[in-house]
């Protein structure tokens, strides 16, 4: 009996802080796995004026991720526009921060959705005396009365389908005034019937990624929790960059989830080994004398920087060791990871730009 009492309490307790977290920051769920990168998927035809857009993303489950299908909703109230949630890093893991309605569209990860979410505002559409208008360039409407067309072009943003924001491979964007003056504006939370359409899709054992290996079968709807008939759109590939968890995900409801992902080594030392370049043949033999010395020295200037990068993380390592601390380890360890990762997208762009001031010095070279 006293046992009972006490698994009631506690889990009463989980339930408090969970709506606390909900309520007060959007804030519904933390893992230390990274989401899977967005699926590719057209868009299903609109059904009517006064539906906004909702692109779909990976939500979390008992069986590990799985996927929310982009859908058209009906807005609460005119006015109001969609702020899609995203998942973020933060403290040693990744939290989802819930999509909500309010008057401006404000800070969303910088993730581009698609569709009009290019990862800063909407540009789908805009409302004018109580009428929703349709960009037609983003949007796939056809039996709507409002359209107009303007092209979207995303700027500075490379669209590769990553789903969070900060951490290793997340995207680097941070809210702009204008997003941060929209946060403290008014918020409606998801409507019923999204509620509705979470629901249904984490019950829909196709939906996860452990199943359909990031790409659904059900990757958007015409209306919400309607995942059956003509308006389903399947996805039509998983994402370039998807890497499938290398370690499946737990295969009963509140079993922990081991999943991982490949992704660039945590420290220097943990890299494959890598050769020393050679030069494609110019066949000059000073040009590839030349050039070979070029490849060496940068190769030996990189290798130096790998060590010193690998003396400094094993030195924190040690200090970590002298003052053992588990709740820290994490947290070091993705910094390690963010670390190595960034020395080597470095020595990639440094090893580009040597190539291509080569193959420059091939097409002139010098009299």
């Amino acid at each position: 009996m006293r046992i009972i009492l006490v698994r009631s309490l506690l889990l009463a307790v989980i339930m408090m802080l969970t709506l606390v977290a909900k309520s007060s920051a959007g804030i519904i769920f933390s893992v230390v796995i990274a989401p899977p990168p967005l699926p590719v998927y057209e868009q299903p035809l609109c059904p009517g004026d006064g539906y906004i857009w909702t692109p779909g993303y990976w939500a979390y489950g008992d069986f590990g991720y799985f996927w929310v299908p982009g859908t058209w909703v009906l807005v609460p109230e005119p006015g109001l526009l969609w702020t899609p949630g995203y998942w973020g890093w933060g403290d040693g893991v990744y939290i989802f921060r819930e999509g909500y309605w309010g008057p401006h569209v404000g800070f969303y990860g910088g993730i581009v959705y698609g569709f009009g979410y290019e990862g800063f505002g909407y540009e789908g559409g805009y409302w004018n005396r109580g009428a929703f208008f349709y960009n037609r360039s983003v949007n796939n409407v056809r039996n709507v009365t409002n359209v107009y067309s303007k092209t979207v072009i995303v700027n500075n943003i490379t669209v590769n389908n990553v789903s969070y924001n900060g951490g290793v491979g997340g995207v680097s964007a941070r809210p702009t005034p204008a997003q941060e003056a929209a946060q403290r504006d008014r918020h409606f939370p998801p409507t019923p019937v999204q509620a509705r359409h979470i629901q249904a899709a984490s019950t829909n054992r196709r939906l996860y990624e452990s199943v359909n290996h990031g790409k659904p079968p059900i990757a958007a709807t015409v209306k919400p929790a309607e995942f059956r008939g003509h308006g389903v759109v399947a996805a039509k590939a998983a994402a370039k960059a998807y890497m499938p968890p290398t370690v499946r995900p737990a295969t009963r409801p509140g079993a922990i989830n081991t999943a991982s992902r490949p992704a660039v080594p945590v420290h220097p030392n943990d890299r494959p080994a890598t050769a020393r370049p050679s030069i494609s043949s110019t066949g000059s033999p000073k040009l590839d004398k030349r050039y070979q010395q070029e490849q060496d020295k940068l190769f030996a200037r990189q290798e130096q920087q790998h060590q010193r990068l690998q003396q400094k993380q094993a030195q924190e390592h040690q200090r970590m060791q002298a003052r053992p601390d588990e709740r820290r380890r994490p947290q070091v360890e993705q910094r390690h990871q963010q670390q190595t990762q960034q020395l080597e997208q470095r020595h990639a762009q440094e090893q580009q730009k040597l190539q291509d001031r080569q193959q420059q010095g091939n097409r002139n070279p010098r009299r």
